[in-house]
């Protein structure tokens, strides 16, 4: 399954904001932004799940990503935003900072996660880009939704 057609060695990333940290994810894995919106508090939900949101007559899970990955909370602001994913066949909200830019980043300036970067768990990474100057926190999103983590790990 090829990601990109016209260049094996670029991918496209969504990139956001977590505190000062640029973050990025594929540009295939999202569906849409949204600007922040009620969210429903579910009983007994991990911390890290914020509720659930109706999507066009969809209730989707939200996960307050600084939460699930272990940074400082924050209160939500102007720029605050829900990234819609999809992993696998699953549809989540991610609560997010702000989002700053669609870019473009070569194979070649991605490195493998060391064992922490900037606080966040290399099981939650899938690597560092090197992008205008900066470093871009890339995610794994199936560890972050938990797809095939259900075994055997009680959250």
């Amino acid at each position: 399954m090829a990601e990109n057609t016209y260049d094996e060695n670029v991918i496209q990333l969504v990139v956001f904001k977590l505190g000062r940290e640029d973050y990025g994810i594929s540009i295939l894995q999202v569906q849409e932004i949204k600007r922040i919106m009620d969210i429903t508090r579910v009983p007994n939900s991990p911390d890290y799940i914020k509720g659930v949101i109706n999507l066009r007559g969809s209730v989707l899970p939200v996960i307050d990503l600084k939460n699930r990955l272990a940074l400082p909370p924050s209160d939500d602001t102007d720029d605050t935003r829900i990234i819609i994913v999809k992993v696998e066949e699953i549809v989540v909200g991610l609560i997010v900072d702000g989002v700053s830019e669609v870019t473009s980043i070569s194979g070649d300036n991605i490195e493998p996660p060391n064992t922490v970067v900037s606080g966040v768990s290399a099981q939650y990474l899938s690597g560092v880009g090197k992008h205008n100057d900066s470093l871009l926190i890339l995610l794994n999103l199936a560890a972050i939704v938990g797809v095939g983590a259900e075994s055997g790990k009680a959250g």
